[in-house]
């Protein structure tokens, strides 16, 4: 069989196979394909590949295949992680693969992320234009609020930090890691004229407080992102008040 790569300069990896383990629709039933190797090779080279050449009705979700529109997550050996970016190793003979867990499975590795979009729109995620300024408001790039805001802002909003966090995948009423953290973003904008509404919106009881800090959040974010340390920074300005802002 001849495996699928978008890589042109790509080439065969001598003689050695993966062994590929795929849950389907079904539950209780997965398939497992042998697919050659080749160098470099990217966990969505290998779905290509099997859909390609070995099994045309497998399901699985990809698009821009430079880690920016998040649409190929899935769990790799029970790790959420982006197939286009994730490299097969000469290490990995034997893979897992499984769809992010807690939202409902369309086919195969195809989830339905309505649920995951539903919190993210709870917390209003859009700037709300202040209405007292009379020209265009501007954040230094070395102020306090661009040192906040700068860090959380590359989510792709891909679902591997909603899928590793067993708070969201126990509680459906959990606003989950992702929009905590765009919230934060918001929040610590002097811009956003709906600050003080959006904090108190995302501390309730199904909000800031409701994490556990399991840190699988941070640990799964495939653009190197905090969630975990953006819901720590909610929790303080939930007591301690937002900087710069009277309530």
């Amino acid at each position: 069989m001849r495996a699928s790569t978008s890589a042109t300069s790509a080439r065969p990896s001598t003689g050695s196979t993966v062994r590929v383990s795929i849950a389907r629709s079904d539950p209780a039933s997965r398939t497992e394909f042998d697919v050659p190797r080749i160098e470099p090779m990217m966990v969505l080279d290998l779905l290509l590949a099997i859909q390609r050449e070995q099994d045309a009705s497998l399901g699985f979700r990809f698009s821009c295949r430079v880690g920016m529109c998040g649409t190929c997550t899935l769990r790799m050996n029970g790790r959420s992680v982006l197939a286009c970016q994730t490299r097969v190793t000469a290490d990995d003979d034997d893979l897992r693969l499984d769809p992010l867990s807690g939202l409902p499975v369309v086919r195969d590795l195809i989830v339905d992320t309505t649920p995951f979009f539903e919190e993210w729109a709870r917390i209003t995620p859009y700037l709300v234009p202040t209405t007292e300024l009379t020209e265009p408001a501007v954040i230094r790039p070395d102020s306090s609020e661009r040192q906040v805001i700068d860090p959380q802002l590359d989510c792709i909003n891909c679902g591997a930090c909603y899928s590793g966090c067993g708070i969201a995948d126990a509680r459906r009423d959990f606003i989950g890691p992702a929009a905590l953290n765009r919230a934060l973003t918001l929040i610590a904008d002097s811009r956003d004229g709906a600050r003080l509404e959006r904090l108190r919106s995302v501390t309730g009881d199904d909000g800031a407080w409701r994490c556990r800090y399991i840190h699988a959040c941070t640990a799964m974010c495939p653009k190197g992102l905090d969630p975990a340390g953006a819901i720590r920074k909610l929790r303080r300005m939930a007591l301690e008040g937002i900087p710069n802002v009277d309530a």
